[in-house]
């Protein structure tokens, strides 16, 4: 499980349109965020509005955002690398979305829940994990531990809040 101050693990994934991301970037950026994420959960639906508007906030300032989905989709076929597909088309959504059909990410990660958000500082090591905000039912809260974290690594400080508990649905692993 990565801990704080650890380095990304390295991967490669696909994302909907069959595009391959690279952890860590050739060129990292000044900060990545990772959100190990699905289709279904209640907390997931809650949350992406948020998200959304953090990536577009963000994004212009050099941060990368990657979404993962673990899920395994025999088990929870909403969760499937077809309606993965049918989100990003129809919500347009902005986040490359990629599938970890092995889980292996996941697992190195040490996720846990879904979302469960991961932030990467310049050196693509680990500054801020757990989730968004402190409530998926509040929209007021803006995904505030996310920006704060994103905030802080960009000035390059530690966040001061460098963990928060991941709230939302388990990871759903093959059996």
């Amino acid at each position: 499980m990565l801990t704080l101050g650890d380095s990304a693990p390295a991967f490669t994934l696909p994302d909907t349109d069959g595009a391959e991301h690279t952890v860590p970037a050739a060129d990292a950026p000044p900060a990545t965020v990772l959100v190990v994420t699905c289709n279904h959960c209640p907390y997931v639906v809650a949350w992406n509005p948020r998200l959304r508007a953090v990536a577009e906030e963000y994004a212009p300032r050099g941060v990368r955002f990657l979404a993962i989905n673990a899920n395994d989709p025999e088990r929870y076929p909403a969760d499937s690398p077809e309606h993965m597909r049918r989100f990003v088309r129809d919500q347009q959504w902005p986040i490359p979305y990629l599938f970890d059909e092995t889980q292996d990410v996941a697992r190195a990660l040490g996720a846990e829940r879904t979302p469960h958000v991961f932030v990467l500082d310049g050196e693509q090591r680990l500054a801020y994990r757990g989730a968004p905000d402190a409530d998926h039912h509040d929209p007021a809260q803006g995904a505030a531990w996310l920006r704060e974290a994103l905030d802080a690594v960009l000035a390059g400080e530690r966040p001061a809040r460098p963990e928060t508990d991941a709230r939302g649905c388990s990871v759903k692993w093959r059996a």
